[in-house]
């Protein structure tokens, strides 16, 4: 919609409703065709979109959760045998015991659900959704009708993948990269069966998805800014969200060809990745194909996946910490240039994930180099962080602990990857628990940090009401602990070589001496998931029985999402949109808190 359009509110029986029109007097009343289906179902309201997204995710996040507490009961108990999991799972767990094809499946779904569903659509989809409209200055998205398409291929992707785990050979189980030949053969093992195929389909849909939504970002940010409100002007969210969207739109599609030649060596007799392979005895046809090519076109998209999943993390971080620092956001420039150079090369350094692949060694230092450049910007990004609440009048809301939180995991987790990012020592560390404590700590727990952070930040704007506090509070430090009490024990597995993906370690004598530790942490893992679901309880609680939000702008923000009325209908601002005049992080100013972003500046004042 242009500027020039307005929105005309009328107070009705039921409560206000609008007319979108453009000022003309040719205004559409929407009230009386809104049944339950066009507000709620097939909206094309981003905010509604946003919740669609956010709730899906954190049932999906339930269940990929889950997925790890059982394979964890089977990691920390080896011997003992829990007959519930034979009630629930039938010959899945005969005897109380995960067996090898079902644990292998665990572990691939685990992977699948928590990177792709959660972290990725679960997070974009929601914070991009809500926060781009509303904090650019815009009525909607640049296309309402993409945007829900975008929502509904999300929810097609995730019935197929549902659909896998009740067929009779089991979902997928070639890990989460599902790497040929083992995904191409369909003999190769239970998992490799149907299963594959549904995941493969699942993940096509999942990529649609993914370029619905990104084009649509990408083209909000450019194209529908409020007067006033130049790039750089733009709260950091925006920036982070805009460069996820560039990074998704780039890589997504290579991943897409690298599943159809998948789908075509498993179905259509093709040899993209196949070639002189011998199944039980048998020589296949296959020749030419090579399973390299694979972990280049999956890890083109592999790694900056792991970007697309930060960066929003990061956005919101910034934000968040600023806001509740009540200081201005340090090195706002600097902030936005890391972000750019994360984006180019996060584009760079896939093959730092092949390094025992057989590769050219030459073209492995080429990746190091690149690999260890990263560290970069990501370290500007920290120091920044750390200058913005150095001397900060700091509120310690739920949401900024889970902002210190994520610079304290972010910056733990990725001193590591330094360590990964050299390619000798990560010869002798590839594979190992250590990997899965670097990625953890930095992607997982510190994309959920964030995405928690946004949760608890922006929940007022979202529903009217506030999350219980209490709550957010043994949420973040009970999540805290466990992080570290989780992930940090196995770094030192990992340097003694204890491989990932097995399902159990007692033959061995040398990885025998961890037995313990694999106890506490799998003990853990179980509070840590009892905690989320308080969590989830505390979500969908409050959205109905939470205690209401009573003013504008329950933060003393200055971004323009908070000049909307409580409740925004679809159009976000009753009458014009406001105009920007200033930067979103003018905290304790002359003499002032806040100044908000629609606030003309003084004669004195410096533009920014």
């Amino acid at each position: 919609m242009n500027n020039d359009q307005t929105i005309h509110v009328h107070q009705g029986a039921e409560g206000t409703h609008e007319v979108l029109g453009n000022g003309h007097g040719n205004g559409h009343d929407h009230h009386h065709k809104q049944s339950f289906i066009t507000k709620y179902i097939f909206s094309q309201d981003h905010k509604v979109i946003g919740k669609q997204f956010l709730i899906t995710g954190i049932i999906w996040a339930i269940i990929g959760a889950l997925f790890s507490v059982l394979f964890r009961l089977q990691l920390g108990f080896p011997d003992e045998s829990f007959p519930i999991l034979e009630t629930v799972f039938g010959k899945w767990a005969k005897g109380g015991h995960i067996e090898p094809e079902f644990y292998y499946a665990l572990i691939t779904m685990h992977g699948t659900i928590l990177i792709f569903f959660v972290l990725t659509a679960g997070l974009s989809g929601t914070f991009a959704n809500i926060l781009i409209p509303l904090q650019v200055g815009a009525r909607d998205m640049a296309s309402p009708l993409m945007n829900m398409m975008s929502y509904w291929f999300f929810f097609l992707a995730s019935v197929v993948m549902i659909t896998s785990l009740f067929i009779s050979t089991g979902p997928a189980s070639g890990g989460w990269t599902m790497y040929p030949p083992l995904s191409a053969l369909g003999q190769a093992n239970i998992g490799s069966k149907l299963g594959t195929d549904l995941w493969l389909v699942s993940m096509a849909l999942f990529v649609v998805q993914g370029l619905l939504g990104n084009l649509n970002y990408i083209t909000t940010i450019l194209n529908m800014r409020t007067k006033g409100m130049s790039m750089t002007r733009m709260p950091l969210t925006i920036w982070s969200l805009f460069f996820t969207a560039i990074l998704g739109v780039l890589s997504f599609p290579v991943l897409l060809s690298g599943f159809i030649l998948l789908l075509f060596d498993r179905n259509l007799g093709t040899s993209f990745y196949l070639s002189d392979i011998y199944v039980a005895g048998q020589a296949l046809p296959n020749e030419g194909g090579s399973p390299i090519l694979y972990q280049h076109l999956f890890w083109f998209l592999g790694h900056p996946e792991v970007y697309i999943v930060i960066l929003p993390a990061m956005g919101i971080v910034s934000e968040v910490m600023s806001v509740n620092s009540r200081k201005p956001i340090f090195g706002y420039m600097a902030m936005v240039g890391s972000l750019f150079a994360i984006c180019i090369l996060a584009l760079l350094v896939w093959a730092h994930h092949m390094f025992v692949s057989g590769m050219n060694p030459f073209l492995g230092s080429v990746f190091v180099l690149l690999t260890l450049l990263i560290a970069i910007p990501s370290a500007i990004k920290v120091f920044n962080w750390l200058t913005t609440i150095w001397r900060g009048n700091i509120r310690f809301t739920p949401a900024m602990l889970f902002c210190l939180g994520f610079v304290s995991v972010f910056i733990s987790g990725g001193l590591t990857g330094i360590w990964m990012g050299n390619s000798t020592i990560d010869i002798h560390i590839h594979d190992t628990y250590f990997i899965i404590a670097h990625f953890h700590l930095v992607m997982g727990v510190a994309a959920f940090f964030g995405m928690f952070a946004g949760v608890y930040h922006w929940f007022p704007k979202m529903f009217g009401r506030y999350l219980n506090n209490t709550l957010g509070y043994i949420h973040f430090w009970v999540s805290m602990a466990g992080a570290y009490l989780i992930f940090w024990p196995m770094h030192y597995m990992g340097l003694a070589g204890v491989p990932r993906r097995y399902l159990d370690f007692t033959l061995w004598k040398s990885f025998n001496q961890f037995a313990d530790l694999n106890k506490m942490i799998s003990v853990v893992t179980i509070i840590v998931f009892a905690v989320n679901l308080m969590f989830v309880f505390n979500f969908f609680y409050s959205i109905f029985k939470g205690r209401k939000v009573r003013t504008l702008n329950p933060w003393g923000a200055t971004t323009l999402e908070w000049t909307t009325p409580i409740n925004p209908g679809h159009g976000n601002w009753v009458g014009e949109i406001p105009e920007v005049h200033r930067w979103p992080y003018d905290y304790a100013k002359d003499g002032r808190d806040f100044i908000p972003q629609t606030e003309p500046l003084n004669p004195n004042e410096s533009k920014h």
